[in-house]
């Protein structure tokens, strides 16, 4: 089981992130799936697919190169754990910023929790700081 889950999130950074596949997150993530850390008010996670599409739409607008490489994955039971680099270049929109074509590289770590073959909930640390101060944010 822990190959399986391994493989269910190598293919969502592969194909939902890398390759911008946003049909794909609704093969993935349940249609309950939470994803803690990653909305603007942690008391209100992102749910299910719905949900998850606008904040997916927006990375990818704004980093349409973006490339996320895990660095180290680790699974146990229905748990898999990732550490990950992300790379690519601020070509368009992001929060109120206009593209800078600046390079954005950053890290995060993401716990993902698997049932049935789709991912039910994640909690996710990724170094936003470091994003928002690349592009201008901050």
């Amino acid at each position: 089981m822990s190959e399986q889950n391994k493989a269910l999130v190598r293919r969502w950074f592969e194909e939902v992130w890398n390759k911008g596949r946003a049909d794909a997150i609704d093969e993935m993530l349940d249609e309950n799936g939470i994803a803690h850390g990653l909305s603007d008010d942690p008391v209100n996670p992102i749910k299910g697919p719905r949900d998850f599409r606008p904040f997916h739409t927006q990375f990818r607008e704004a980093f349409p190169n973006m490339t996320i490489v895990i660095e180290d994955l680790v699974a146990e039971g229905d748990k898999v754990a990732a550490r990950c680099s992300v790379r690519g270049n601020h070509k368009g929109n992001f929060q109120g910023i206009a593209a800078s074509q600046s390079p954005i590289e950053f890290t995060g770590m993401t716990i993902v929790r698997i049932a049935d073959g789709k991912i039910v909930e994640a909690w996710n640390n990724f170094d936003f700081t470091t994003l928002n101060k690349q592009v201008g944010l901050l």
